[in-house]
């Protein structure tokens, strides 16, 4: 046991609590809808509570992650309009099933606070590096050996598997984001629907700021710093609107009189636009509830 407590201190098995038109809205729906028989949609449930950061009692700006992350464009010059941009869904959107692999799974689930590159935003949010290496044992033996540390491969087997379960219980697969050797050749897949696709994104990433239910703030306590809550997400903003919002980024109104100003909410460009609109369509399908 004390072998065992001394290594996962040496991974460092810390991680922060993990901490998304009418008419085409309604055919996308619409179209979604039959998709819940036979594609495990039972799962799927509504997001519920406060979010990470009301939690937290932060701004979302007083955390390194506000600090650090892409805000998207600035306001227009007085009197020019926004640049145009255009919505560009897949011919076959929403896809029945979507295959996803672990590299999906980190983006749409871990890395909205880790980061591409799983070393998150210090302080509040912790590395996942070491603590993803340390469930491998080709990784822990590469390690021990380095320094200078004999262990037999049965108690690294051990600790390797109960590094696992620890880690999985924050994480989906991330293992090639870790280079555990050998890793990208047995990648898992599993096979989603849209909806599924949407409750990952809006849970794990959009759940971080807005809270799930709440009062709708007006222009002026937006630009205070007041985030909308999920429940009123598709009554303020169109589809179109919400995909560019998330994918693209684009200068919002605050204040009075009401004005154009740089949004506060983060640019996803790692989301494609039908990512995007499956977490419209979820929240649609299976609204936020307190």
């Amino acid at each position: 046991m004390g072998a065992r407590l001394r290594l996962l201190k040496y991974w460092g098995m810390s991680c922060s609590l993990h901490l998304i038109a009418i008419v085409t809205v309604f055919v996308l729906a619409s179209s979604l809808l039959g998709q819940t028989t036979g594609t495990g949609d039972t799962s799927v449930t509504a997001v519920r509570g406060e979010s990470w950061l009301l939690h937290s009692r932060r701004s979302f700006g007083e955390t390194n992650m506000g600090k650090t992350w892409n805000l998207g464009p600035p306001p227009p010059d007085p009197g020019m309009e926004l640049p145009p941009w255009q919505l560009n869904l897949s011919p076959g959107f929403p896809a029945p099933i979507v295959t996803l692999h672990g590299s999906d799974l980190y983006r749409m689930t871990c890395q909205g606070c880790h980061k591409e590159s799983g070393q998150g935003a210090p302080p509040e949010i912790n590395s996942v590096i070491d603590p993803v290496r340390a469930t491998s044992v080709a990784a822990i033996t590469a390690r021990m050996k380095a320094a200078g540390r004999e262990m037999s491969r049965s108690d690294i087997a051990s600790m390797a598997k109960e590094s696992k379960a620890m880690l999985l219980q924050r994480l989906h697969v991330g293992e090639q984001l870790a280079a555990i050797p050998g890793a990208e050749k047995n990648p898992i897949a599993v096979k989603e629907s849209s909806y599924r696709i949407g409750e990952h994104i809006v849970k794990s990433t959009c759940y971080v700021c807005p809270s799930a239910t709440g009062p709708n703030p007006s222009p002026e306590q937006i630009l205070k710093g007041a985030i909308p809550p999920l429940s009123s997400l598709t009554t303020r903003v169109s589809l179109s609107g919400f995909v560019r919002k998330v994918t693209n980024g684009v200068p919002i109104i605050m204040g009075t009189p009401p004005t154009y100003y740089r949004g506060h909410m983060p640019v996803y460009v790692y989301f494609s636009q039908d990512e995007a609109a499956a977490a419209y369509l979820y929240l649609i399908r299976y609204p936020p509830r307190p």
